[in-house]
């Protein structure tokens, strides 16, 4: 692999860094020449979609803070400065790989639904439909902030107050908008005040470069950090403990159940007081020598692994990168693993996944001998192990798409923590609770009412989200870290970042930056659960004739933008010399750091 090595001064400036990482970097080697440069670190290195997250980590690193500190601190920043997409009302997936046990681990922050949702409830209510993208008949209960407890009490070191200083600066002091940022339409969100209030605070959408703030959630914010330093004197656990208690027990909670239920949602005190985000072990498959972990329980991760499965009978390298023959065998692949995320993934608390035969390679070399190398297949054809009743619709509208967030940190012990933090669409539920300055996320239209399924309603039950990314290991060591936004399209980018890696030897932002692909070929995660039989988008730096070669074999392609379809952050333990190598994504306002 080649490598280009940057260094930074750490004190400089955040704007000054956007700026020069905007610049086109020198082609590193022979290979293809990257518009954003490596970025490596010997002591840390933190990546996420907007850089004032990486600012916020950066300082908890100054301060002496490991990598458990420093992500929840960029994340909560993170929520701060893109709002439509993650915050204090999300859920989120994470993947750990903890240095000093030398295993990965999984936390599984999936909100859970009301208590009051029942499928019954939905039949006889909303006429069989589930809300699509707003509403709180929409969300699930938030999951962020235990992640949060779950991190600074298990592997942590500074306190809430400590974490959530620059996320309180950011909301109370404001932030400069971007241009996306401050485009919003007031009319999407009219019929919510609470919510026009806190995003149009002078009753209009605020210009790019002007300041927004937030104070209702800098003081919901400062609530947290109250409630811990009244603990304090009984030490840091009861301490970290009353903050996460204030958001899910407390004051915060019966707010939050209040407003639900003075607006026709869903949630009762009891569904906060009783939630609990997991700590789990995560799945995983060796491929071609490396060990590739994703979260177990209700989220699309294991999908990946079913296609590294199957990919890894095939030689892709001889192939040729994002050939018609590469591009042909990684979406047939994916389309299989897609129907088994369809019958089998759910909530691990109310369905028994079948791992032990989907994550076989035996079961790879089965669902292999479905590939027609020459055309494309146009139906969802899950597995034959036992399993629940289908959900799909196949129709002309639907949504493969989700407002989600990402960070990812590496620290000198080597610990990585990869979190994905999501609303699902542009804020959630777009109701902001009350005075509390934030919304929910609305996973609950994720769901399935059909009775039986694997990701069926019910109540306290996770969705199956969307939510994942990727740690790998080579030789019990870590080695990559990475994530995306992307809705349904998540594991589509990850598997294309690994390969890229692995079978083609680029370095991490030669893989970030490659052309891609993606496919609607299987069932929505959002209700109706939309099929498209045969879709296939690609970037339009793929060659036009390798496009009429995938059409040739039955695929409908679509040619979109040459920079419009990936969105990642990443971080690679260099497997030589140790040293952290940090990847930013340069189609969107993802940046990365290291020291």
């Amino acid at each position: 692999m080649d490598y280009t090595f940057t260094m930074r001064p750490s004190a400089a400036s955040v704007l000054l860094l956007a700026f020069a990482a905007a610049l086109p970097a020198q082609p590193p080697g022979r290979r293809s020449p990257i518009m954003r440069p490596l970025v490596m670190g010997r002591h840390w290195a933190a990546a996420a979609m907007h850089p004032l997250a990486v600012a916020a980590a950066e300082q908890i690193f100054q301060a002496g803070g490991n990598a458990f500190d420093a992500v929840v601190a960029g994340q909560a920043a993170l929520g701060v400065v893109i709002p439509a997409s993650n915050g204090i009302g999300g859920d989120a997936m994470l993947l750990v790989w903890d240095a000093k046990a030398r295993k990965a681990v999984s936390i599984n922050a999936a909100g859970t639904a009301p208590r009051l949702a029942t499928i019954d409830w939905y039949k006889q209510h909303q006429g069989g439909k589930l809300p699509v993208n707003e509403g709180l008949l929409a969300g699930t209960v938030p999951g962020v902030l235990d992640a949060w407890y779950l991190l600074l009490d298990r592997w942590g070191t500074r306190s809430f107050a400590e974490v959530l200083a620059p996320a309180i600066d950011l909301a109370a002091n404001g932030y400069p908008l971007t241009r996306n940022q401050s485009e919003e339409e007031r009319k999407r969100f009219e019929k919510y005040p609470t919510t026009v209030r806190v995003l149009f605070p002078e009753g209009r959408a605020l210009r790019a470069g002007e300041l927004y703030r937030n104070p209702d959630l800098a003081r919901t914010l400062r609530t947290l950090v109250d409630a811990e330093k009244k603990a304090r004197r009984k030490g840091r656990h009861a301490a970290l403990k009353a903050a996460r208690d204030e958001f899910y027990k407390g004051s915060i909670a019966r707010t939050m159940a209040r407003f639900s239920e003075e607006n026709g949602g869903l949630f009762r005190y009891q569904d906060f007081a009783s939630y609990s985000a997991k700590v789990e072990e995560p799945v995983w498959t060796d491929y071609r020598g490396y060990r590739v972990y994703k979260n177990p329980s209700a989220n699309q991760g294991p999908s990946e692994l079913m296609a590294l499965n199957i990919l890894e009978n095939y030689d892709l390298r001889a192939m040729g990168h994002n050939s018609a023959a590469y591009i042909h065998a990684n979406v047939e692949a994916l389309k299989l693993a897609f129907a088994d995320r369809e019958k089998y993934l759910g909530d691990m608390d109310f369905v028994q996944i079948p791992y032990e035969r989907l994550l076989s390679k035996a079961y790879a070399r089965e669902r292999q001998a479905l590939l027609d190398p020459e055309k494309a297949s146009l139906e969802l054809r899950p597995g034959e192990a036992p399993g629940g009743p289908l959900d799909v619709t196949f129709g002309t509208s639907g949504d493969h798409e989700g407002d989600t967030s990402y960070i990812v940190v590496g620290d000198a012990a080597r610990n990585l923590v990869s979190f994905i933090p999501s609303l699902h669409s542009g804020y959630g539920t777009r109701v902001v609770m009350a005075d509390l300055g934030f919304s929910f996320n609305c996973r609950g239209d994720y769901f399935s009412l059909v009775e039986g399924h694997a990701n069926a309603l019910a109540p306290g039950k996770r969705p199956r989200v969307t939510l994942q990314s990727t740690l790998v290991t080579r030789d019990g060591k870590p080695f990559l870290a990475t994530g995306s936004p992307g809705g349904d399209d998540q594991c589509q980018r990850t598997i294309q970042t690994l390969l890229n890696i692995v079978d083609f030897g680029m370095n991490l932002q030669q893989a970030i930056e490659a052309p891609r692909w993606s496919t609607r070929g299987f069932p929505s995660s959002p209700f109706p659960h939309t099929m498209y039989p045969g879709d296939l988008s690609v970037e339009d730096r793929i060659p036009e004739a390798v496009r009429e070669a995938l059409r040739r074999r039955g695929h409908k392609v679509r040619a979109a933008g040459p920079w419009s379809m990936n969105m990642t952050a990443a971080i690679q333990v260099h497997p030589e010399s140790g040293v952290l190598v940090a990847g930013a994504d340069p189609r969107v306002s993802a940046y990365a750091v290291a020291w």
